[in-house]
């Protein structure tokens, strides 16, 4: 996992457990103190908020753990996987485009970095130079064909 993933991910953990255990009891021990907590909006808010709080940071920490359990043994020297960059052209604009593929938290699309899990990431994963993906997307569907092809590992040499 990269290291800028996992800090931002223990970065909102850490931010999201503050909350949860000093600025959200400060807020409910406050409500509470008005009194009667059935019509309460304070009260209310502040609960909703926790059991919100609560949820995301089970996800983060989940996520987390996946990440840290990813085996990047398992990613092919040779085709088209996670810390991937590969030119493709697409069929119908008859352009060459450059995507990364990356985490989910990494996604940035306007500078080309696709998540594994996206339409086109999972299209393209396995592909190797000269193969066409053929790939559904919610804009429709595409047709690109893997150009070039630099694995995360020909990137560290």
């Amino acid at each position: 996992m990269p290291d800028a993933v996992k800090k931002k991910l223990e970065a909102e953990i850490q931010q999201l457990e503050y909350e949860l255990h000093n600025e959200l009891p400060k807020a409910l021990k406050k409500a509470i103190a008005m009194g009667d907590l059935s019509e309460n909006a304070d009260y209310h808010s502040a609960k909703e908020r926790q059991t919100m709080i609560r949820a995301r940071l089970e996800m983060m920490k989940k996520r987390l753990s996946e990440l840290a359990m990813v085996d990047l043994s398992k990613v092919p020297k040779d085709a088209v996987g996670f810390g991937s960059t590969v030119v493709v052209r697409d069929s119908q604009k008859g352009k060459e485009i450059v995507y990364k593929l990356v985490t989910s938290e990494e996604t940035d699309v306007s500078k080309g970095l696709i998540s594994t899990t996206s339409p086109i990431g999972r299209g393209l994963m396995g592909k190797k130079v000269g193969d066409v993906a053929e790939i559904n997307t919610p804009a429709g569907d595409k047709e690109l064909k893997v150009i070039r092809l630099t694995t995360m590992f020909d990137q560290e040499q």
